[in-house]
């Protein structure tokens, strides 16, 4: 399939929950969010049906996402699941962390290729104040697990805050390369329930990169492939690779391959859409395949050029990061 402006799909973002054990600010900042009955979130054999589809129709990685996907019970059977279908060359998992060190010898066995853990502070009481709860050592012991269990490389997701966490970035830097594991900056984006959002708070790719270039100088790698999101870099010495994602101030719209579906069985074509095509009814009454891909199809070629952060027509979406799927 390919959209109005010669983007072929080939990336789905697949969420099996919005839930959260965590309430970090940027994210889910309420103790008490109302989430998705958990009849309205689709089944197992609905999300590999769905990720047969979209196989079908191009996509080869397929990333699983929340919400915290770990609070999904037996989620190591959808891995299976999706592990076993024909054409999916990349299946891999972002987690929090927390419940990793548990589940990893299962999702490995059952078939994850991949995992990118999120983790915004190397200090234990900005960890408590910044997801208002405990848990820093089990997020870092995961990482290690995760580094020594043959599942390629390990990235780590980081939200640089203005005024909060923006004093680490060196900390991560290091972080990388004693840890041997990828560390990746990702600008605060408007996704927050709390709409806590603003370029004041944004903590710019450039800045991140200049940051990291005075203390140890960085070497740009090559693209892995035409839609990768990161820019890479290495250190001049060879040790560490970080990788910086700014989709405020560099959007990478122009080669976007993704769709995402929210773990009620919405299609999004864009993370800041403010469309959903409904997938979830139409499986449940039992559409063919020829017809959901139809609808997937009709979808995918009305795609969005680009998301409007920078334009004064922007509108934020209703849903936010841990109800879309990051």
């Amino acid at each position: 399939m390919v959209d109005g402006f010669g983007r072929a799909i080939g990336d789905l973002r697949l969420s099996v929950t919005d839930r959260c054990n965590l309430r970090c600010a940027y994210c889910i900042p309420d103790e008490t969010p109302v989430f998705q009955p958990r009849e309205e979130l689709l089944t197992f054999e609905e999300l590999e049906r769905v990720t047969a589809l979209f196989v079908a129709a191009g996509v080869s990685k397929i990333r699983l996402t929340g919400g915290e996907p770990l609070l999904r019970r037996d989620i190591s059977e959808l891995v299976r699941g999706i592990a076993a279908i024909e054409g999916v060359k990349d299946l891999a998992m972002t987690t929090n962390g927390i419940f990793l060190g548990g589940a990893l010898a299962d999702l490995r066995a059952a078939g994850l290729h991949r995992l990118n853990i999120s983790l915004d502070t190397l200090r234990p009481e900005r960890f408590r104040l910044l997801t208002r709860r405990s848990g820093l050592e089990k997020v870092i012991d995961a990482i290690r697990l995760a580094r020594d269990a043959d599942m390629g490389t390990v990235k780590v997701n980081v939200v640089p805050l203005r005024g909060f966490n923006d004093d680490e970035i060196v900390a991560f830097g290091q972080f990388a390369r004693e840890e041997r594991v990828v560390v990746r900056f990702i600008e605060f984006m408007p996704l927050e329930a709390g709409e806590l959002w603003s370029r004041d708070l944004l903590v710019p790719g450039a800045e991140i990169r200049a940051t990291l270039n005075a203390w140890q100088p960085l070497v740009p790698l090559d693209p892995t492939h035409d839609a990768e999101t990161a820019e890479r870099f290495r250190f001049v010495d060879g040790a560490g690779e970080i990788g910086i994602i700014a989709p405020v101030t560099r959007a990478f719209c122009g080669a976007c391959n993704r769709a995402r579906i929210t773990a009620d069985g919405k299609l999004r074509t864009c993370l800041f859409s403010l469309h959903e095509i409904d997938l979830k009814t139409p499986l449940r009454a039992g559409a063919e395949d020829r017809d959901l891909l139809e609808l997937i199809g009709s979808a995918w070629a009305a795609k969005e050029e680009g998301h409007l952060i920078n334009s004064k027509d922007f509108v934020r979406p209703a849903r936010t990061m841990s109800a879309i799927g990051g």
